[in-house]
């Protein structure tokens, strides 16, 4: 339970449909989190309302402390990422190692069976019964099922999703209905742990990047500028390079190597042709030699057509049939067909 108004209803539902129901919030960090994100995470806010959201329910509550998983699994990933010169994607490794990792070995401490979340997104059996899939949530908007697409059969046979059919306002409706006091509660659609949306001074207060300086090039290598670190950019990333030219400039691509962040024109962003890697598959061990599908290149891409090859036992390659912006090295892609979630990997340079 985050405190939030997702987390909250799905407690109340599961309720409603006669569970036996624990409330628990994992506090990710060895400090109270009011320096970074007094209202996410672990914050005292979020504990205290997932706590009053409990005691309304009449439900036992707990706040377990995974602090140490989630320096080793989430954070270090975080600052590596940016270290290789690769944009993170925090929530699909949270998901796998700590809400869907740890926190099921915790459930077991307490007899619980399942772990319900407040995640968008649908769970069926195969038509065969032996696996699980994963599908959309129902209200398109919100659909989480991207997150999720790492997740194994292990784990998705005890993951409960009380919120796949209903849309954003059920959920206000039902907290509501219930008198919780998170029904209204804002949403925030950053990264937990990262306060105002800035990575680059989490990863400088936090003391996991220190300023080093670098290049900013053209594509002839010719300079333009110089930065304090290829960790504070991003494929895509216009603003904020410092540098004066006579038209808009894109960071197209990071040299790590040369410690270079090179720049051009927006069209050298356009992409249709690349490589995934530690791919994952949800309705098969092994997938096609070639097939079709919708392949979103991160979270907020509505999709595009491909045809996606696996290339060994943990790659393929991806040839969109319209080119994408911006598809950047280190976040997923996630393969669809229709509803269903055929798996993902993460794309390579």
């Amino acid at each position: 339970m985050s405190g939030g108004v997702d987390s909250s209803s799905t407690a109340a539902l599961l309720q409603q449909q006669g569970y036996d129901v624990i409330g628990v919030t994992l506090k990710l960090w060895p400090q109270d989190c009011v320096s970074r994100a007094e209202d996410k995470c672990c914050g005292p806010q979020a504990v205290m309302d997932a706590r009053s959201v409990c005691a309304k329910l009449g439900i036992p509550y707990y706040l377990v402390d995974e602090s140490g998983e989630f320096q080793r699994r989430v954070i270090q990933y975080f600052a590596e990422e940016y270290k290789a010169g690769r944009t993170p994607n925090p929530c699909v490794m949270c998901n796998q190692h700590l809400k869907f990792g740890a926190l099921l070995d915790r459930a077991k401490q307490l007899g619980a069976e399942w772990i319900a979340t407040g995640h968008f997104a649908r769970l069926e059996r195969s038509a065969d019964g032996t696996r699980v899939l994963l599908k959309k949530g129902r209200d398109v908007r919100k659909d989480q099922s991207y997150f999720l697409f790492s997740l194994r059969q292990d784990q998705l046979k005890r993951a409960v999703f009380p919120l796949g059919e209903h849309t954003k306002a059920d959920t206000r409706d039902v907290a509501r209905h219930c008198g919780l006091r998170t029904a209204d509660k804002e949403e925030s659609m950053e990264i937990c742990f990262v306060p105002d949306n800035d990575y680059g001074g989490f990863l400088r207060q936090a003391g996991l990047v220190h300023p080093h300086r670098g290049d900013i090039v053209d594509l002839s290598g010719e300079k333009l500028g110089e930065h304090d670190g290829i960790e504070f950019y991003t494929v895509g990333q216009r603003r904020g390079l410092g540098i004066a030219a006579g038209k808009p400039l894109y960071v197209v691509d990071l040299d790590v190597a040369r410690n270079r962040v090179v720049v051009g024109d927006e069209s050298l962003l356009a992409c249709s042709e690349f490589q995934v890697q530690n791919t994952h598959w949800i309705p098969y061990d092994t997938p096609p030699a070639s097939f079709e599908c919708l392949a979103r290149v991160r979270y907020n891409h509505p999709g595009a057509m491909a045809t996606v090859t696996p290339t060994g036992p943990s790659s393929a390659r991806v040839w969109l049939k319209e080119p994408a912006r911006a598809v950047t090295p280190g976040q997923a892609c996630v393969f669809y067909d229709q509803d269903l979630v055929l798996g993902g990997g993460w794309i390579s340079r």
